[in-house]
């Protein structure tokens, strides 16, 4: 398979600050969107682009909380938004399609902690598929006309280094029978993945590109905070003393350092040219294939085939254009308990 899983050599490492990515670049005049853009990482993200100049809306189900969480950080606002609700999504996006501003940057952040029990949404689709993936891939598509206002665009999906541990399950996407957490959450990772690559494909030519980021383990984000503290001491991401343990080089970063590839997809100028990638470390990943067992202390979160292939990718776009359009009935047995998102 061609592919363009190459490293570039940006320079940075994985210590690197999103402070450090973004030095000496210029935002001003641009227009940045970011789900889940007051907490945790995303709250870094927001930081860094909009001390650069740009001029920043966060959409969150709880703007009133946002708008307290962003006082001070320059040219920013809060928006409403529920990734669950398709309702929810198409007005946010006609609000902001009626201002006619273009679109610079869109950086798909937000996403769901795994439920310990299958869980879905009004539609019958499983959480985490429905918020990390398909809620994103919506608004993507609403906001598509400002991005092509634009002239020139990225949309930047934040994923995972969990992409490895699962392919799409396409005969059973929404985990009607065998569910489990974190299948259902690498899932909708690799699912981040492959809409990268096809968004790319599909809309380079407008000049609209696609990146998708892993940011590391953070602990204390939504996703890493909503485990208990003894699953946090047993993956080595928090000590005896229940203080995060920051190792940079084993995927454990602040939230500065997680932040850091997001801001390096979002605004790099060695990215001019490429899209449609895995980025880990501010640098393009390499492809790595080799079998590894999965061990939280030591994780691999190289980009593998499953997660970059073409025909799966173009698979998934038309299977979740498919979703939107015909929701269907709730699949299976379930509880209906919404769980608390880490972005919006």
């Amino acid at each position: 398979m061609n592919h363009k899983q190459r490293p570039l050599g940006s320079g940075f490492t994985p210590a690197s600050t999103a402070q450090e990515v973004i030095a000496g670049i210029d935002l001003a005049d641009k227009n940045v969107i970011i789900t889940g853009g007051h907490t945790g990482i995303g709250l870094e993200v927001t930081r860094a682009l909009a001390g650069a100049g740009a001029s920043v809306t966060t959409v969150s189900r709880d703007p009133d909380r946002a708008e307290r969480a962003l006082a001070g950080i320059g040219d920013v606002e809060a928006d409403r938004l529920d990734l669950l609700d398709p309702a929810s999504i198409d007005a946010f996006a006609a609000r902001r399609l009626e201002t006619g501003r273009p679109l610079h940057l869109l950086i798909n952040n937000a996403g769901v902690p795994s439920p310990a029990r299958r869980t879905v949404d009004a539609r019958g689709y499983e959480v985490q598929f429905a918020t990390n993936h398909l809620g994103h891939f919506q608004l993507t598509l609403g906001l598509l006309p400002a991005l092509r206002a634009a002239r020139g665009a990225r949309v930047v999906n934040v994923t995972s280094g969990a992409q490895r541990l699962s392919g799409i399950h396409w005969d059973n996407l929404h985990f009607a029978t065998d569910y489990e957490p974190t299948m259902a959450y690498a899932q909708s990772k690799t699912a981040n993945v492959l809409f990268t690559v096809e968004l790319d494909r599909r809309w380079a030519p407008a000049g609209i590109r696609g990146y998708a980021t892993h940011p590391g383990i953070v602990v204390g984000t939504g996703l890493n905070g909503a485990a208990g503290e003894e699953s946090l001491r047993a993956m080595g991401l928090i000590d005896e003393s229940g203080r995060p343990v920051i190792d940079p080089e084993r995927e454990r970063k602040t939230p500065q350092q997680g932040a850091a590839t997001v801001v390096f997809a979002a605004t790099s100028p060695l990215l001019v040219d490429i899209g449609g990638v895995y980025l880990r470390n501010s640098d393009i990943s390499e492809l790595d294939d080799e079998p590894k067992a999965f061990d939280p202390r030591h994780p691999n979160s190289t980009v593998t085939s499953h997660s970059i292939d073409p025909e799966s990718a173009r698979r998934l776009w038309r299977r979740s254009e498919e979703l939107l359009a015909s929701p269907g009935a709730p699949v299976g047995r379930t509880g209906h308990r919404r769980p608390e998102p880490a972005g919006p």
